[in-house]
């Protein structure tokens, strides 16, 4: 409570006195500042105390805690397991995903496949049929043909009367 009363004290004799030079009278004068401007809005009797303490703390060195040290590498760890357990998910989420849509781009290329192949066999049918080949045959001025003037591949002249069947140059022991 005395020291409360001595700082009070020894605020307001800041006020009353001088500022001096330097650096000194800059803090003085900020802090004369700062007791003004909280004056108005203190609340009751409780005096205002500011201490100016200048602290140089780069001497100081921090021991290392080997307990604390150990703490964050197991924290460490575990949070790499975890995050390498979760991009590991994400990835295959993202895959069947992706793989998915590639099995349905498949399925529709499938389908119209399908859908091309079952015209051109319709087309093939409609080119391939007789009466149609016998219309162009005729416009185009061509007759049936004669015996004897059809010539296989093999070299045979196809002959359009029956033949019947015989057995040429194979063996068959008894």
């Amino acid at each position: 409570m005395a020291t409360m009363a001595m700082a009070g004290q020894g605020m307001e004799r800041m006020q009353t006195m001088q500022p001096a030079q330097g650096r000194a009278a800059g803090v003085a004068e900020r802090n004369r500042q700062m007791f003004e401007k909280q004056r108005s809005r203190r609340r009751g009797p409780t005096p205002e105390m500011f201490f100016a303490k200048h602290i140089d703390n780069t001497r100081i060195v921090k021991a290392d805690d080997p307990l604390r040290k150990r703490e964050m590498r197991r924290f460490t760890v575990a949070m790499v397991f975890l995050f390498a357990f979760t991009m590991t998910y994400v990835w295959q989420h993202m895959e069947s995903i992706e793989v998915g849509y590639k099995v349905e781009a498949q399925k529709q290329q499938v389908e119209q496949l399908r859908e091309v192949n079952r015209q051109l066999r319709l087309t093939q049918a409609q080119l391939s049929e007789p009466e149609r080949i016998d219309r162009i045959a005729k416009q185009l001025g061509l007759d049936a043909p004669l015996p004897g003037q059809v010539v296989r591949p093999d070299g045979a002249i196809a002959v359009s009367a029956p033949v019947l069947a015989q057995n040429k140059g194979l063996n068959i022991q008894q």
